[in-house]
């Protein structure tokens, strides 16, 4: 049993690292946060951000990736 979840962690743990290299490398050529239609109001006493379309994209991405992983 014990095998297992120690398999199971050490992909979960390969699968964080691929990400966060994805993430730090991938910032650099897709600019997520900061594509045409992500929403930003600036009024006088704050403002709002939501970054509508790469939620949009990111969530594609993830989608895709579990349809091929499962």
């Amino acid at each position: 049993m014990s095998g297992g979840l120690g398999k199971m962690l050490i992909q979960l743990g390969i699968v964080l690292i691929i990400a966060g290299v994805v993430i730090h490398i991938g910032g650099k050529f897709l600019p997520l946060g900061n594509l045409p239609g992500d929403i930003h109001v600036e009024g006088r006493h704050g403002s709002f951000y939501f970054p509508w379309v790469s939620c949009i994209v990111i969530s594609i991405v993830l989608s895709l990736l579990a349809h091929l992983f499962r």
